[in-house]
């Protein structure tokens, strides 16, 4: 298993020790130790948040333990001192995708934002772009940070959708969503709240059989098997048998006419 050591790295403000392979051929990773001081953040607490949730961890793949799988002189040209060999448990090493199980152990936006400027300018740099080549660096660092800027903003449009009550709004919020993903305005089927006949009841405070009454009064229920503003018909399993029989749902309008023909009457 090769281990190329790169030298000091500056992403940014942040100073690390440049690592390459372990994980795979000119793949990127990160000591423990750099991702504490980048993090504000020790040793001895990152450490024991791996410790506590190892088995999320897949040796050789989301981490390494150097002190179990290098030789001193490679810890030597990490700038391991012989005396903090001897006195660690773990000299833990992490890929990227390890990284990131650790942020979402973590739970820390700032967290992110780091990961981020680290994902956009440091892992995803392989030693395939030749360094001599300044411009396919740029342009390729370029790329790589508009994708997870627009990931990002995805994800912020999906949170304000999940919080919004209007379904109007989500849907809008959801396309735009869509949009910064995959460059389509797609607009999603929102799902809409159903009610049975005992759900309308126990809100209006009338009996099921009341309110299938006023229904059938108003004539707000499509034909079978249809659907309408109002509501939908659907087959839901009798109390009585094992049959199936046809069940009409109410949506919030269905329930709102329902409810103004009580205010009236």
């Amino acid at each position: 298993m090769e281990l190329k050591v790169l030298g000091q790295e500056k992403i940014g403000q942040y100073e690390f020790t440049g690592i390459e392979g372990g994980f795979g051929e000119n793949k990127r990773a990160m000591l423990v130790k750099d991702i504490a001081a980048i993090h504000g953040s020790t040793v001895k607490r990152i450490n024991e948040l791996i410790n506590r949730n190892r088995p999320r961890f897949l040796t050789g793949i989301d981490i390494l333990d150097l002190k179990i799988e290098k030789s001193m002189v490679v810890l030597n040209d990490l700038k391991f001192s012989k005396i903090e060999v001897n006195n660690a448990n773990n000299i833990y090493m992490l890929s990227e995708r390890g990284y990131a199980k650790l942020l979402k152990i973590l739970e820390d936006d700032t967290a992110w934002d780091i990961y981020d400027e680290l994902v956009d300018n440091y892992f995803n740099m392989r030693q395939a772009i030749k360094a001599d080549n300044k411009a396919l660096v740029a342009n390729k660092r370029l790329a790589i940070m508009e994708e997870n800027a627009k990931t990002r903003k995805a994800n912020l449009l999906y949170k304000i959708a999940m919080a919004t009550e209007s379904q109007s709004s989500a849907q809008s919020m959801l396309a735009l969503a869509a949009k910064e993903l995959t460059g389509e305005m797609t607009i999603p089927v929102m799902k809409r709240k159903e009610y049975s006949a005992t759900e309308v009841g126990e809100k209006l405070g009338i009996s099921a059989q009341k309110v299938g009454k006023i229904a059938n009064q108003l004539g707000i229920k499509a034909e079978q098997p249809g659907q309408n503003r109002f509501g939908r018909w659907a087959n839901s399993k009798s109390r009585y048998s094992d049959k199936e029989v046809a069940q009409w749902l109410y949506y919030q309008a269905g329930v709102n006419k329902i409810a103004e023909f009580l205010r009236e009457g």
